[in-house]
């Protein structure tokens, strides 16, 4: 079958589609954070961002063998009224899981059937990252919902100042970085962070 006249096409645009408009969406979201002091939550908004930027290019580089400068689409896509954090880690987290387990892999089914096995593989490989993804809002939704984000609730753990390093133990993470004076906001789980070990 020929890509240009496949369901494939119109899927990989819609994907192309939807993975740019959720690097925009989460980008505003990081925006949403900053203002409620959360940079924990923003750097988490704009990692998982720049992550969705690399999922539109893999998508637009299939739809360039196509060879067609437009493609004609008809889709729905999420807008975030919201602009409370958690709201925006629970819709984050409901579309993520979303493209995981009904939207790619529906693709990637449509991409088998018509001939197109290494686009199924993209398909079914970004899917995962996105429960990743879906996964990572859940738990810092749950732990912003539970008051614990900033407390072990009771235990002892290792926390991380994500602007200078700081590590420091105990229950809470502390009201104020005592390095670098940045607020509690900063403040990340050590198993949370990344390149910490």
């Amino acid at each position: 079958m020929n890509l240009c006249e496949s369901r494939t096409l119109v899927n990989l645009m819609r994907a192309f589609a939807g993975e740019c408009q959720a690097h925009a969406r989460y980008y505003y979201a990081a925006e949403a954070a900053k203002h409620q002091k959360l940079p924990v939550i923003q750097q988490a908004f704009q990692y998982t961002a720049d992550q969705e930027y690399e999922h539109a290019g893999v998508f637009l580089k299939q739809l360039r063998t196509a060879g067609l400068e437009n493609v004609d689409i008809s889709a729905g896509y999420p807008v975030d009224l919201e602009t409370d954090a958690l709201a925006l880690l629970r819709s984050a987290q409901h579309g993520e899981a979303e493209e995981r387990s009904i939207l790619y892999p529906d693709f990637a089914r449509v991409a088998r059937e018509e001939g197109f096995e290494p686009i199924a593989f993209l398909f079914d490989a970004i899917a995962k990252v996105e429960g990743t993804h879906s996964d990572r809002f859940a738990e810092l939704a749950n732990l912003l919902e539970s008051g614990q984000l900033f407390s072990k609730g009771g235990g002892q753990t290792r926390w991380v100042c994500l602007n200078c390093g700081h590590v420091i133990e105990g229950p809470d993470a502390p009201a104020q970085c005592p390095v670098c004076q940045h607020e509690q906001g900063y403040f990340v789980r050590q198993e949370y962070a990344l390149f910490t070990r």
